[in-house]
């Protein structure tokens, strides 16, 4: 996104006013500046990234990156040609605004619940709020919040956070995370769950996710718990409830000054509503299909129950030809062209395994609605791409998205989602079907096509749609790329994103 390129040095002073006037209205004038990446004068950041007119429109031709020196830019009439042909310039006059937010760091606080250089942050802070970002993103780790005993939640450091975010007057997007953090792409800390519900997994390993092969994942706990009283005498769903409800009543006058934009609800690894079943610590890589993670005691009672139920009791059982972590499709019996995943059974076992997610989503929103009433609540889906272009879609499957090429897997999602006035956010809007296809052609993937599925599904039932970068950004085809969905052409209902958040801050 635009904000991610503008790199002033902490030591070198904003463009001045008449810099950023003049500068502006050549902009305004359609002079197109020489920009690799996608730098504007501070002043009209919000006109030319997602919110406003002029520049920055789809299409545009890289060229050079000018130097950024002593406040000024270089500001270059020229024209931009693809194969002989003008490229016409995408104009956002009069179009709505969407706000823009910045990911704060994985591990702005620390295990012991301290803000880690605040000094620092405050910093960059301030450089966000001179190009008029309008707010952060920021975590709240169950596993530093309540550490150590049930019900002992310290804030201490999130709230000396949030203060300096308002005193900068920006916003708070804040992510109620109920999951692990290291392992995953992009992580680098660690912030395991809390020590007592390690205690508890360490005596009954049930309460986490688990694979074929009896490996538990401690990322998140099995939704097969949601109900169950094995947290100390809570049940996984009243523990969420008890922290949510817990941030609600102490940071209530960052709720009622208006600080707080909207809540992130946390339901499964990387706080997104899918089962963690493409974790690089047993040995997943990509583009490989994962793994069905319902073998838990507590899933696979669920299981049994629903094959009793529909009357065939010997289809309590997970596929036993869906392959490993690392497998292709068309090397499996369950997910090839034709395999058992539209079978009877499979069509069974999916639409169990699928329905226990959202059940699961539908549980914790239900809660989250009522310890946030009348603040924006969201959840986020992951953006499985890979995989997209076969029948199956195999990798959505094991995660617990049924959506093969016959069925849309994401419109019962979404009727869940508005079922509690939730806003959906989807990540990879960054993304080209056609550099996945030069990189990585054995993947079939097809993040396009997945992004306008979802983006559609959410906008169907007349839910917000906000989103993120999947990976770091930082090119002009990236950026253009986030601007075409926050925005898509030609929309006859005028339909955009409701915000964006960009991943994440960093000295680069």
């Amino acid at each position: 996104m635009a904000m991610a390129s503008v790199q002033f040095s902490p030591l070198a002073r904003p463009p001045s006013a008449a810099t950023v006037s003049s500068a502006s209205r050549r902009v305004g004038n359609r002079w197109p500046c020489r920009l690799k990446t996608a730098f504007v004068p501070h002043s009209s950041l919000r006109a030319l990234a997602v919110a406003g007119t002029g520049n920055g429109g789809i299409g545009e031709r890289t060229d050079d990156l000018p130097l950024i020196e002593d406040g000024s830019i270089d500001v270059v009439d020229h024209k931009q040609e693809i194969d002989g042909t003008k490229v016409p310039e995408r104009d956002f006059s009069d179009t709505p605004y969407v706000p823009v937010y910045v990911m704060l760091p994985l591990g702005v606080i620390n295990m012991n619940c301290e803000l880690v250089d605040p000094d620092g942050l405050l910093q960059q802070l301030r450089i966000l709020k001179s190009v008029n970002v309008d707010g952060v993103m920021v975590d709240c780790w169950w596993g530093i919040v309540e550490a150590h005993h049930p019900q002992e939640y310290n804030w201490a450091a999130y709230k000396r956070l949030f203060q300096i975010v308002r005193e900068l007057k920006l916003k708070l997007q804040v992510v109620m995370s109920f999951h692990e953090c290291g392992g995953n792409v992009g992580d680098d800390v660690h912030i395991p769950l809390p020590h007592w519900v390690a205690e508890i997994g360490y005596n009954n390993p049930e309460i986490f996710c688990t694979d074929s092969e009896g490996r538990r994942n401690p990322e998140c706990l099995t939704w097969g718990i949601d109900k169950e009283r094995v947290l100390r005498g809570r049940t996984a769903v009243e523990v969420y409830f008890d922290y949510m409800r817990s941030f609600r009543v102490e940071f209530d006058e960052f709720f009622e000054d208006g600080v707080i934009s909207d809540i992130e609800i946390g339901l499964g690894p990387c706080g997104e509503l899918r089962y963690p079943s493409y974790p690089a610590k047993h040995g997943w890589k990509y583009p490989g299909i994962g793994e069905f993670q319902c073998y838990d005691l507590y899933l696979m009672k669920s299981l049994t129950k629903a094959a009793e139920a529909r009357g065939h009791s010997f289809w309590a059982r997970a596929p036993n030809n869906a392959g490993s972590y690392n497998s292709q499709p068309h090397d499996t019996g369950f997910f090839c062209d034709g395999g058992d995943y539209d079978s009877y059974y499979g069509r069974f076992f999916l639409n169990w395994y699928s329905q226990v997610l959202i059940d699961h989503g539908d549980r914790v929103l239900s809660l989250a609605k009522l310890a946030f009433e009348g603040t924006c609540i969201a959840a986020k889906l992951s953006g499985i791409h890979w995989w997209y272009k076969t029948a199956s879609h195999a990798a959505e499957l094991t995660a617990g998205f049924y959506n093969p090429c016959n069925r849309d897997g994401y419109a019962a999602i979404a009727a869940m989602l508005k079922k509690h006035d939730c806003a959906l956010n989807f990540t990879c809007v960054e993304l080209r079907t056609l550099n996945q296809h030069e990189d990585f052609p054995e993947a079939l993937a097809d993040p396009e096509g997945l992004v306008w599925q979802v983006l559609n599904a959410a906008w169907d039932v007349c839910i917000p749609v906000a989103s993120e970068n999947a990976l770091p950004c930082h090119d002009r085809e990236g950026y253009n790329k986030i601007l075409e969905n926050a925005k898509p052409m030609n929309d006859p209902d005028g339909r955009h994103l409701s915000a964006f958040t960009y991943l994440r801050l960093s000295p680069v």
